[in-house]
């Protein structure tokens, strides 16, 4: 006969027992849905950054606490301490451990929308500071880049001798600008800049990203 739907989460609210029980199921979901960070937010990712609210609409608190039944079960002393679960059980006290794990998810996907908020201000902060200033050097965000003969160098120990002779501080600044737009487009994190110390080959500029695993070459 086949499962009716909910049963699963029907049986965990049958077996579930004493309240040392309670409190072993709810330490081993919290930190299982810590442990499941990336998990979570991948799933968020791919459901377009948003969802709306209440338990029919979480991304991972079913599977956290089915998984976690499931550990338990598996354990060597499980025969001994199946004898001690009370049924029937009240269904306030699994509820009581979802909404904690609600909570925890929705506080992990609150700490990462943060993260994004303030990868966007950095990012429109350093196109501002490009567009209104001198151009800045993107490798230490802190001196003035100065180009000339093909040549770029910076006080924080920058210096790159352009493939090309023709290179302009304008030239730098929009390619600076188009990349970063570009990457931004697909990845919300702000990315980095570097030099690459060559023996056979001149040295580049390094635009990567950790997040997304991109690099682009920008001189």
């Amino acid at each position: 006969m086949a499962e009716r739907p909910g049963s699963r989460h029907h049986s965990l609210y049958k077996l579930m027992g004493s309240p040392p029980w309670k409190e072993a199921f709810r330490q081993g979901c919290l930190e299982r849905m810590r442990n499941s960070r990336d998990r979570l937010l991948s799933k968020y990712r791919q459901a377009g950054g948003s969802m709306s609210g209440g338990a029919q609409n979480t991304l991972l608190v079913q599977e956290v606490m089915e998984e976690e039944w499931n550990a338990l079960q598996s354990v060597e002393s499980w025969p001994q301490a199946w004898a001690q679960l009370e049924e029937p059980m009240d269904l306030a006290v699994l509820e009581e451990i979802q909404q904690e794990l609600i909570d925890q998810e929705q506080s992990i996907i609150s700490e990462y929308e943060k993260s994004l908020q303030f990868d966007e201000q950095c990012l429109s902060v350093m196109l501002a500071e490009w567009e209104a200033n001198p151009l800045i050097c993107p490798v230490c965000t802190k001196y003035n880049l100065r180009i000339a003969g093909g040549l770029v160098v910076c006080q924080c120990g920058l210096y790159i001798q352009s493939h090309s002779a023709e290179v302009t501080e304008q030239k730098l600044r929009t390619c600076l600008e188009d990349s970063v737009n570009e990457h931004s487009a697909h990845c919300p994190h702000t990315p980095e800049f570097s030099v690459t110390e060559g023996t056979e080959e001149k040295s580049c500029l390094l635009m990567s990203c950790l997040a997304c695993d991109t690099w682009a070459v920008i001189l």
